[in-house]
Order: C-alpha cells, then structure tokens, then sequence
C-alpha cells in the first residue's frame, strides 16, 4: 500500500454539502472582516510609524568635539548703539576675551540708536560665562540702557525633530524691555547633553538648558554702573538620548496573526453558541406544537 502523505494533515476538510450557511453567520463573518481590517490598518500604521525611545547616561557623548560646543546668540538692545555692543569670553580653562567679534554681526535698530548682535562661537566645556557689555567700546558711555530681547540662545546642532520636545532655546522669546535700563542680568544656565540617534544610526548632537535669572545694580570700582547682560553656565554630567525605532517586522506579523486567529476563533464561538441556542429554541417551540 502507497505511502499517503495526507494523512499528516492536520486542516481535514468537511465537505461543502455538510456544511450549513445561516444569516447570523453571514453577518458575524462580515463584522469580523471588518474588524480585522480595522485592526490590520491600525497594526500597519504603527509599524510604518517611528517611536522615539529615551534614555539617561553619564559619558561626554561628542568626544570628537575637541571639548568644545557651538554657541548660536541672537539678542536686540533697542536703545544700546552698535559701537558699545561688545561680547566678552570667559571661563575657568583661562580663557579671557573681551570684544569677540569672529562669525558675528551687529545690525542698527530705531535709526541707529538700538542694535540687534547676532553671533555664532564656541566655548570650552568647563563652567563659565559670555555676556553682552559695553567693555570692549573705546569710551564707555555715561548711560548705558542694557534692556533688552534675546531671539535665541542655543547650544550645538539644531535638532528639528517633531517627536523631541526639549529646552534646546529655553530663552528664545525673553523679554527685558520694561526692566531697569542700568540693571545687569544674570542668566544662571544648567546645559544638558542631548543625543539623537535615527533609524540609520546617525548621531546629532545638541544640548538642553534649564535657565534662573536675577537682576541687579552693579557698580565698578570708581563707583560707575555697568550694566552687562551675563550667561553664566555649568554641564550637567547627565546625557540625555533619543533613540528612533521601528516596530520589528516580526512582532508586526505576530500580531496580524493573533489578530486573524483570535478574531475567527470568538467570532466562531459566538456564532455557535447562537446556533446551538436557535436550534435548541426550535425544539422547544416543536415540542410545544406537538
């Protein structure tokens, strides 16, 4: 006797005419169709979909960096002439520089009387400040008027990604223009290490900052008021990193599975329950006209 291989299947079929079509059949069959396509597309949606997934480490994450961090600063003195803004360096490496003028340019507002300064520099990673002053002017003006709007304040690359919601221009918007006109203004900034890693691979590095600020009268040595506007900073030693990802192919086939199987096998149950129940109710109501 030949060797059948069909007895190894494990899906017998039953044959066409002992099987019976009813309507609640037909109607559970067709609200399953339905809920399993609205369940695949949603499935299909979040696998084409990315999440961002963070996490928190300590480590210097751009060591290719040469222990520096780029500096974007955009701020309007409305009432502060072109030739008295100055910005000055400084931190604890040594550093001392008064007047840096490299990657930046000042642009006159109302007629020449205000300037808006625009600059892009870098700073050491060591605690330590930049401000705006009138220090590097060759004369000093009897009244310096420091209020002022800062327009942006970021540090490292910009990150434009919908799903990262950070402080990575936390002062973007602050507005000094109803303050003391001879106050200085210290911005008290805690810069947090900020990675982002795409589906690639790819790393782009940026950084985040919590900000305090007070203001206050100083007054030089001979008894003069300079007013300045300080930014002075400390890294935190905590990264912060966003990691894009895609649901695994394999899980997503998992689900559509457990989706189908599941969905047949209640839709399945339910529809023998009304069965067994309608055929049950038949022979009662047989019984009664008997």
């Amino acid at each position: 006797m030949p060797f059948d291989v069909r007895r190894f299947d494990i899906y017998r079929k039953v044959p066409k005419d002992l099987t019976q079509p009813t309507y609640t059949g037909a109607f559970i069959s067709i609200l399953c169709c339905v809920f399993i396509l609205f369940l695949f597309l949603s499935e299909l949606t979040g696998f084409i979909a990315t999440e961002i997934v963070n996490e928190l480490y300590v480590d210097d994450p751009d060591k290719d960096s040469g222990g520096k961090i780029e500096v974007s600063l955009n701020i309007s003195l409305p009432n502060l002439h072109c030739d008295l803004v100055g910005l000055d360096i400084q931190d604890e490496m040594g550093r001392h520089e008064v007047g840096h003028i490299d990657n930046s340019m000042k642009v006159p507002l109302n007629q020449g009387d205000g300037c808006r300064f625009e600059g892009e520099f870098t700073i050491n990673k060591v605690p330590g400040n930049f401000h705006v002053s009138t220090h590097s002017a060759t004369a000093q003006p009897q009244s310096p008027d420091m209020t002022h709007t800062i327009h942006k304040l970021a540090f490292g690359e910009k990150l434009q990604v919908q799903k990262v919601q950070g402080a990575f221009n936390a002062l973007g918007g602050a507005n000094r223009l109803s303050s003391n006109p001879l106050a200085s203004h210290d911005y008290i900034l805690k810069i947090v290490p900020t990675v982002y890693e795409d589906l690639s691979g790819k790393q782009r590095f940026s950084y985040q900052y919590t900000v305090a600020n007070k203001e206050y009268v100083a007054y030089s040595h001979t008894g003069r008021i300079i007013p300045a506007i300080w930014f002075r900073y400390d890294l935190s030693p905590i990264t912060v990193k966003y990691t894009e990802r895609r649901q695994p192919f394999y899980r997503f086939v998992t689900t559509i599975c457990a989706i189908v199987g599941g969905t047949f096998t209640v839709a399945g149950i339910i529809d023998s329950c009304i069965f067994t129940a309608s055929e049950a109710w038949k022979k009662i109501q047989i019984g009664k006209m008997s």
